[in-house]
């Protein structure tokens, strides 16, 4: 960490992008930012990073809105499950071999951009919502402990509820903060974070709310069909450059 300092500039660069994305569409920080950070450290460096920005924007967006309440009493079992599995798994990005969460990291990608380019949805759970909320918890976690992204599956099952669109801000909110904080505690039992960690960290506080200002003001002017399809063919360019150097790195 202590050789982040000469690339500040590639740092704020990379979570104003990162915060403009979430400001538009209520999701994408860590998605993009892990996905372009990997490109230059490690998977645990970059998801380390991520920690405060991410924390602190999905904090304040799980707690924008009315359905703050009811939906934790709807969807605890699947948060109590994305924290679990993160805690279990958080030893393979923390691991010594990069590669591993390499693979996964590009992979991951890809699968989100195909899904959401594909515009699939899952059908609705009915009476089987608090089981497969738990499997959807579980999935989620032990991708958030391996990649340090965490949106596959939580954000197609959440979508599968059939939530109001401020409710549905409000659960990813909810989801991706106790994949964050379940992360944040992983990532410091494989000591993963050392001094230089958390001031960076609070330093891309400051580009990352900038982005999400800006994301904010374009939200309203920009096409979101238009905007989703950009988003999501850069992700799969981005997650098949990740995969092929990960795996050609391991030949």
């Amino acid at each position: 960490m202590s050789t982040l300092l000469p690339w500040l500039p590639f740092l704020f660069a990379i979570f104003l992008l990162a915060g403009t994305v979430k400001g538009v569409v209520g999701m994408g920080l860590p998605t993009i930012a892990m996905g372009l950070l990997s490109l230059r450290m490690a998977p645990a460096e970059a998801a380390a990073l991520l920690l405060l920005p991410s924390l602190l924007t999905n904090v304040q967006q799980a707690s924008t809105g009315s359905e703050l309440w009811p939906l934790l009493r709807r969807l605890w079992p699947m948060l109590l499950a994305i924290a679990v599995a993160t805690l279990l798994s958080a030893g393979v990005i923390a691991g010594q071999d990069s590669r591993v969460a390499g693979i996964g990291l590009g992979a991951l990608l890809l699968v989100y951009a195909v899904f959401g380019l594909g515009e699939w949805q899952l059908p609705s759970p009915g009476r089987h919502e608090r089981a497969l909320g738990l499997l959807a918890g579980a999935l989620t976690g032990l991708a958030t402990g391996a990649t340090g992204v965490f949106v596959l599956p939580s954000l197609p099952y959440l979508v599968s509820l059939r939530l109001s669109r401020e409710a549905l801000l409000q659960a990813l909110g909810l989801a991706f903060s106790a994949a964050t904080l379940a992360l944040a505690v992983g990532l410091a039992r494989q000591h993963a974070l050392d001094a230089h960690t958390l001031p960076t960290s609070a330093l891309a506080l400051v580009p990352t709310l900038f982005g999400v200002a800006i994301g904010n003001r374009l939200r309203a002017r920009l096409p979101p069909r238009l905007f989703r399809r950009v988003f999501f063919i850069t992700l799969a360019l981005l997650g098949a450059h990740i995969l092929w150097r990960a795996l050609v790195a391991g030949a």
